[in-house]
């Protein structure tokens, strides 16, 4: 039984480096590329940021800032910590809880944002699929990240009831995450049609940019599949 478990681990394996560790680093690389690609787009080719321009799309601009990089980026590398930090579990529960909290407050800014720029341009919110999904999946994100906080962070939460609901609470938070990458894409392609693009270079960065963001859903996805690395 053991020699079996050994050849299991070793089928994850390529070239002596556990293949989670591999998909971590990519993981990783692709954050860099995709946090690039969205600051190359907000600074250079659109207008810049800010929250009290009166350029109202500066306003608009810190919404894919702070969705793209802030939510699910860092989200993800929450989802990653948990399983890929060589450390001891609560200290692993902790970068978990603390990520993921940063995520949250993104989230909340980004949606302030979009929300203040609607507000001031005199749009009409919660027309798209794009906002459907978004604002379905942050209000399930801060949702499960407070039962979370009092099932497995809470000194008072008992052991079973931890042991329990660990496979749910898997479950929930790859499919919101997920929930998120989608959210995402769809708002590339909202705004990918709203100026218009077709060729160019503009155009290329928010295709590679949606492209690199399926990758990095992708590659979460496998990190938590995959056996762990230590």
């Amino acid at each position: 039984m053991e020699k079996a478990n050994n050849r299991s681990r070793a089928s994850y394996r390529t070239a002596g480096v556990p293949v989670s560790s591999l998909l971590t680093f990519f993981a990783h690389l692709l954050f860099i590329a995709i946090t690039t690609l969205l600051l190359v787009w907000l600074l250079h080719f659109r207008e810049g940021l800010s929250f009290t321009s009166t350029n109202k799309m500066k306003l608009f601009n810190l919404h894919p800032l702070f969705m793209v990089i802030g939510f699910v980026l860092v989200s993800g590398e929450a989802i990653m910590t948990f399983t890929t930090i060589p450390a001891r579990r609560r200290t692993r529960k902790y970068f978990h809880m603390f990520l993921h909290l940063i995520g949250l407050g993104c989230s909340i800014v980004g949606l302030f944002a979009i929300f203040k720029f609607q507000h001031g341009t005199r749009k009409v919110d919660l027309l798209t699929l794009h906002s459907w999904i978004g604002i379905s999946t942050v209000s399930l994100y801060a949702l499960l990240y407070f039962v979370s906080f009092f099932v497995f962070f809470f000194p008072g939460a008992q052991n079973w009831r931890r042991a329990r609901l660990a496979p749910w609470h898997v479950l929930y938070g790859i499919t919101i995450f997920f929930m998120a990458i989608v959210s995402t894409e769809t708002g590339l392609i909202e705004k990918f049609m709203a100026l218009g693009l077709q060729k160019g270079q503009e155009a290329l960065i928010i295709n590679f940019t949606g492209l690199l963001l399926l990758l990095f859903g992708i590659s979460v996805g496998l990190v938590v599949l995959l056996p762990v690395s230590y």
